[in-house]
């Protein structure tokens, strides 16, 4: 969902004059850090540690049903180690919106999409190292947390640097169970098989789309 817009001007300044009389954030379109199919997101522009989602395409299902699992989530006391903080609805300028932790890298910038670092191979080189361990440590957290997502993408996955040579990678998309029938919500060894297929298809989805990226071959290997 998320992908670079502007970060250059998104350093984390409030802005002024950004709520209502009646209690609606205004969000400044200046603010828009990522944009996907069905939602776009903003600076939230009383918090430079959070973010706003709105919904731009379709209903607003989409937030009520990532709302839903984050509290199921909650309510199981998983780590969110891997995964932003979801603090609730607000009503913005631009309609409802989801509140979420702003992932930063260590010097307060935002924090660059796994594609990112993958669509150059002389990146991906630079990080090697610490993107095979981060994708090693992203799989065991999914598996020991049982946190199921609807599509692992580069795009929707945000490499967070702790340092120039170190990061972990933290999921800001497409998290959640959307099966008619969510039977892995509640049973360990379905959510297991899952993770593992899902995982297994994100890894060809790689291979396949970065293909000519021979460094990130190597770490896949």
């Amino acid at each position: 969902m998320l992908c670079c817009v502007d970060r250059e001007n998104c350093h984390g300044k409030a802005m002024s004059n950004s709520q209502s009389a009646g209690g609606m954030l205004e969000l400044d379109p200046h603010a828009l850090i990522g944009k996907g199919l069905h939602r776009e997101c903003f600076v939230h522009p009383e918090d430079p540690s959070r973010c706003i989602k709105i919904v731009v395409a379709g209903s607003g299902n989409e937030n009520r049903r990532e709302q839903a699992y984050y509290a199921a989530l909650a309510r199981r006391g998983v780590s969110f180690e891997m995964l932003p903080m979801f603090h609730g609805l607000v009503q913005t300028s631009l309609g409802e919106g989801a509140v979420f932790d702003l992932v930063r890298d260590y010097d307060n910038r935002i924090s660059f999409t796994l594609g990112h670092y993958l669509q150059s191979e002389k990146l991906t080189s630079a990080h090697a190292a610490a993107l095979r361990q981060a994708l090693q440590d992203l799989k065991n957290y999914l598996l020991e947390q049982r946190i199921i997502t609807m599509t692992l993408k580069p795009k929707n996955i945000l490499f967070q640097l702790a340092t120039a040579e170190s990061g972990k990678l933290v999921i800001v998309d497409n998290i959640g169970n959307s099966d008619f029938f969510p039977i892995a919500n509640f049973s360990p060894r379905l959510a297991r098989w899952k993770i593992i297929r899902k995982w297994r298809r994100f890894e060809r989805s790689m291979r396949r789309d970065y293909a000519t990226n021979k460094a990130l071959q190597q770490i896949l290997a």
